[in-house]
């Protein structure tokens, strides 16, 4: 089994992304490490802000207005490219990085300009307990169920 793997793809402004899980192999789990964002078009001359979140429930998140208080948000990640040379290039993101994944998640992004956001998550597997595989996999079914 592969410790880490790599999700990335480009995304056009209001559109949700599956992240299949659907290899899923028995006794494992996966933990999301990283989710990056970063433009499409030309770097420094747009001023573009750009969000994304990922979701481990059925319903796909607002990635404008992401809400801490949401079990099935997993990650919400930002960038801001300024057209102006005085303001560098900022990103962040903030990664539930101890919730288990043993299901499909969702992905979605919003830019302020029209072009799509190219975006790259990192995951690394995990080893479960046939106990800590049952409670993993009935807590992400209850979030995805609400």
């Amino acid at each position: 089994m592969r410790k880490e793997f790599v999700m990335r793809g480009q995304t056009a402004k209001g559109v949700t992304e599956t992240l299949n899980f659907g290899g899923y192999k028995s006794g494992y789990g996966y933990r999301l490490v990283e989710l990056k964002l970063a433009s499409s078009t030309t770097v420094g001359g747009l001023d573009a802000h750009m969000t994304a979140v990922i979701t481990a429930g059925k319903t796909p998140l607002d990635p404008q207005n992401p809400n801490f208080n949401d079990q099935g948000l997993i990650a919400s990640a930002h960038m801001k490219n300024d057209a102006n040379d005085a303001y560098p290039i900022s990103s962040y993101s903030v990664i539930n990085d101890t919730y288990i994944i043993t299901q499909n998640l969702l992905l979605t992004v919003f830019n302020n300009e029209s072009h799509p956001i190219n975006w790259q998550c990192r995951f690394e597997s995990v080893k479960m307990t046939g106990p800590e595989e049952a409670s993993v996999n009935y807590k992400q079914y209850s979030i995805s169920d609400e």
